[in-house]
């Protein structure tokens, strides 16, 4: 067991592609805990008892713990897929973006209901430009500008 809360978030820009693409690292056990209360079941992530509906059940949780807005415009993620890793949980998500981005203002909210102490470290690359936000339970959104 681990005795600290924190979730990795690797938001860049992908010129080529036109979008924002997002990957999560989240600790498995912690996922699971926040999911098994929210959803009622147990869902053995990284396991051979992983049960189908995980990717569906992922998706609907970072919907409502996650938003992304480019420009003032909430842009909905698309959550790609899985892996793990050890005993991290990497997420892939994407979301169209065509115009110049100035502002990008993120709100994170995941596992912060089950650890209050829940940190959230949002690293971006857009267009070459590094900046980081820390969201926690208290502070659970940021706005950084291009």
């Amino acid at each position: 067991m681990h005795k600290f809360y924190v979730g990795v978030y690797q938001v860049n820009y992908e010129p080529k592609k036109k979008e924002i693409q997002l990957t999560a690292r989240i600790f498995i056990d912690d996922l699971e805990k926040a999911m098994q209360r929210k959803f009622q079941k147990k869902i053995y992530l990284g396991t051979s008892k992983e049960i189908t509906q995980s990717n569906d059940l992922i998706k609907e949780y970072f919907s409502e713990k996650m938003r992304l807005k480019v420009n003032h415009s909430v842009k909905k993620l698309k959550f790609l897929g899985k892996e793990t890793e050890d005993n991290v949980l990497i997420c892939y998500l994407t979301t169209p973006v065509s115009e110049k981005i100035t502002t990008l203002e993120l709100y994170n909210v995941v596992l912060t209901e089950l650890y209050p102490q829940q940190q959230n470290i949002m690293h971006t690359n857009i267009n070459g430009n590094k900046k980081s936000l820390l969201l926690t339970d208290g502070e659970p959104e940021g706005t950084l500008e291009f």
